[in-house]
């Protein structure tokens, strides 16, 4: 089994993928999509966004970054997928799954599910830009609003000569809705190419990993926002290890507090930790009492005070 570390807008930065690989046995990450328009974007771009292209596209654990790209110009998707592979990239991925209003409103991400031409087009830019010993790989919904697209869509994929191939089993009209899983038609995808599939969607702990291979007769699994609510999730679904324990989650909540005052002296921290808790907090009910504790605080110092001294009374609580 393979377990992919995907990626999320504005929240698995590579601080993240550092902590979140440095815990979980990982094969591969992907990173937050670099936005394409019609230009080639310079290489502070590409660093800020993945900076383990510093050290061979790997984090500090040794797991392999692939730099995702989302953009429907075909031309100048290839000119900067090719820049990503002459930086170090160790693959190519391109977002044709974003259902954020804001890209699809200027006919990205899975806006372009609406358009298999383009999505071949673009794949087959950049698989032809790409030295050919670098994957160039696709992430799709299952379509716009009917999941029967998929394959119309996987065809205009695989005839690109994409490498391989993550789909999320929804269609873009179904969100994040766990109502709106589709699990059978990676199934259904499976039997009609040889692509190799990666399976993204609702997989929370070991027995959805289970099922969703069960279903789809893929073992290559990806996971998103699960990864946040159980910091060891990966570990979770490819090894059956138990759930963090919340004195755990409380000390990675230091780690990341050090990671991220050091990478950007805390400047966007409090957003960030107080997205995570809102993760957390699914998973443990303690986040959720603790996020209501730092909630009101603005600035970074104060909070990682906070959590400090959360942390000691529960070392002393464990002690008594």
């Amino acid at each position: 089994m393979r377990v992919i570390l995907g990626p999320m807008e504005g929240v698995l930065d590579h601080l993240m993928r550092e902590i979140l690989t440095d815990l979980n046995d990982y094969d591969l990450c992907v990173t937050e999509f670099v936005r394409v328009i019609d230009r080639k974007l310079p290489d502070h771009v590409f660093y800020r966004l993945c900076p383990e292209l510093e050290q061979g596209s790997q984090t500090k654990s040794g797991v392999p970054v692939h730099i995702q790209l989302l953009g429907q110009h075909p031309e100048w998707m290839a000119e900067n997928a090719l820049r990503a592979a002459e930086l170090g990239a160790r693959g190519v991925d391109i977002n044709f799954g974003c259902p954020a209003k804001l890209v699809n409103r200027s006919r990205g991400g899975a806006a372009l599910l609406q358009h298999p031409d383009i999505i071949h087009n673009v794949v087959k830019a950049c698989r032809e830009a790409v030295p050919s010993h670098i994957p160039v790989s696709a992430k799709i919904r299952l379509g716009w609003e009917n999941p029967d697209d998929c394959f119309e869509i996987v065809d205009a994929i695989e005839k690109a000569g994409a490498d391989e191939l993550t789909v999320h089993a929804r269609t873009k009209a179904g969100g994040y809705k766990a109502s709106e899983i589709k699990w059978d038609y990676i199934n259904q995808i499976r039997q009609r190419t040889s692509l190799p599939l990666i399976a993204n969607g609702e997989i929370w702990n070991y027995e959805d990993g289970q099922a969703c291979i069960k279903t789809t007769g893929v073992d290559s699994l990806m996971v998103c926002r699960g990864a946040f609510n159980v910091p060891n999730l990966g570990n979770v679904v490819k090894h059956n290890q138990t759930i963090m324990p919340w004195k755990d989650v409380v000390d990675l909540l230091i780690v990341y507090s050090q990671y991220e005052m050091k990478g950007d002296k805390g400047l966007y921290y409090p957003n960030r930790v107080k997205q995570w808790f809102a993760y957390l907090r699914q998973q443990y009910p303690e986040a959720a009492q603790l996020f209501r504790e730092i909630r009101t605080f603005n600035k970074a110092q104060p909070i990682v005070d906070y959590i400090e001294k959360y942390r000691t009374e529960l070392q002393l609580e464990a002690v008594d």
